[in-house]
């Protein structure tokens, strides 16, 4: 047992490391930037096309806000702004697919996966979302009305404060991280070791086949699903090291999960924002299996012909 519990903490410290050195600093430059003007910038220029998927120039703030900090920090911005209902709804669904971005993205791109094809997919899939809804939805037009959420303005003046704030956050993200992915490290360690890591693959098996994958995909799917991609990060590089999950099928697992990931977490954050976060949870989860399997089914559809391409040339050069 002592030997399962030093493995797997070594496995821990050297995800905590990897991952680590990505975390620390994006968001120390993230931290501040937030008080020089490039934020303020980016949100200028991004707000005459806010338009098109039918919010009004202030919804650029939550939305720059969220996709380059958090959804705490899109969220928080949203209340700063009397939004419709509708509106609300809008940055909801976005925000969902697509927040915290830059570090996400970044720390996913560790298992080997490009980082554009995780934000291309997130961006692109918070832009349909948003244009559908804006279509479809007639409704909405009352002004949201938000529950309590509290959050205390950060004052800083001058650059050793705003440095110093941004080393503490940095610094206390990479111990929220290892918080999380130690003790994580060390109970997939016993978990593989005494054999229940195949027992759960199995038991996930119909449901990583309908979606294109090997069943020793599994553990990256729950661990997405339930901790997020920040945190799941740990368990994907694991399981490609170890559980020899291909490439192929590590694309299509982060596919999901950057469509749908920390579905309870990021579903729940919304309940103050006083919109219904059913509908959120179920286009999330649609979208998620929907666009894996066909990417699956037309990857694997090329596989073949591939495969057969090359028998036929084989076959022809035999006879």
């Amino acid at each position: 047992m002592s030997g399962i519990l030093l493995r797997g903490l070594k496995q821990g410290l050297q995800t905590t490391w990897t991952l680590g050195k990505v975390i620390f600093p994006i968001t120390l430059i993230i931290t501040i930037l937030q008080f020089t003007p490039v934020l303020p910038w980016v949100i200028d220029k991004i707000s005459p096309l806010m338009g098109l998927v039918g919010l009004s120039g202030e919804a650029a703030v939550p939305i720059v806000l969220g996709n380059v900090l958090n959804l705490y920090a899109g969220i928080a911005a949203i209340i700063s702004f009397d939004f419709t209902v509708k509106e609300v709804f809008i940055m909801a669904i976005m925000l969902s697919f697509s927040h915290n971005l830059i570090i996400e993205s970044a720390v996913a791109s560790k298992v080997g996966i490009k980082w554009w094809i995780i934000v291309g997919v997130r961006i692109g899939l918070a832009l349909v979302a948003a244009i559908v809804i804006n279509l479809v939805w007639n409704g909405g037009g009352e002004i949201a009305q938000y529950g309590f959420i509290s959050k205390e303005p950060t004052n800083l003046t001058g650059w050793t404060e705003i440095g110093l704030h941004g080393v503490t956050t940095a610094f206390i993200a990479v111990v929220q991280l290892a918080i999380i992915v130690i003790p994580l490290m060390i109970i997939m360690q016993y978990l593989r070791e005494k054999g229940w890591l195949t027992k759960l693959s199995n038991g996930f098996a119909p449901i990583t086949k309908l979606l294109g994958m090997e069943k020793n995909t599994s553990m990256t799917l729950v661990a997405g699903l339930t901790i997020g991609l920040a945190y799941g990060a740990g368990l994907m590089i694991q399981a490609v090291k170890e559980d020899g999950v291909s490439k192929k099928d590590m694309t299509l697992a982060l596919i999901f999960l950057v469509s749908c990931h920390a579905v309870v977490e990021d579903t729940l954050i919304f309940i103050p924002l006083g919109i219904p976060v059913w509908p959120l949870l179920v286009m999330r989860l649609v979208t998620a299996i929907v666009l894996t399997m066909t990417i699956a089914y037309f990857w694997n559809r090329s596989d073949q012909r591939k495969r057969k391409e090359i028998t036929n040339e084989h076959s022809y050069h035999t006879i």
